[in-house]
């Protein structure tokens, strides 16, 4: 890729972010407030941690990969569903998902 298309799309990218921040700002505040937009803002970030973790759990540049990490994210699940605090989640993740590739 060339310099001057890196370049344009640079600014063309930051401009645009700079606008969506703008807008922002210029939204009412009475849209804001309302009950429906409020729980949606609210599960936002779950849902793209979510996917955020899917993702890094069976991808493998661009093919789909079933591996020790999904062994992880299983045992997460399960220690979620138990409602066990957040770092024995983190750790029963760690420990299937270092399991399961030692065994493999």
């Amino acid at each position: 890729m060339n310099t001057v298309l890196t370049w344009s799309v640079l600014l063309a990218t930051s401009a645009a972010c700079y606008l969506i921040k703008l807008v922002g700002y210029l939204v009412p505040a009475r849209w804001l407030a309302n009950a429906r937009f409020q729980r949606i803002n609210t599960l936002i970030p779950v849902v793209l941690l979510s996917a955020l973790v899917v993702t890094q759990a069976v991808a493998v540049k661009s093919h789909l990969v079933i591996d020790h990490r999904m062994a992880g994210v299983g045992a997460a699940l399960a220690a979620l569903v138990a409602k066990a605090p957040f770092p024995v989640v983190v750790l029963c993740a760690a420990l299937t998902s270092a399991l399961v590739y030692r065994l493999s």
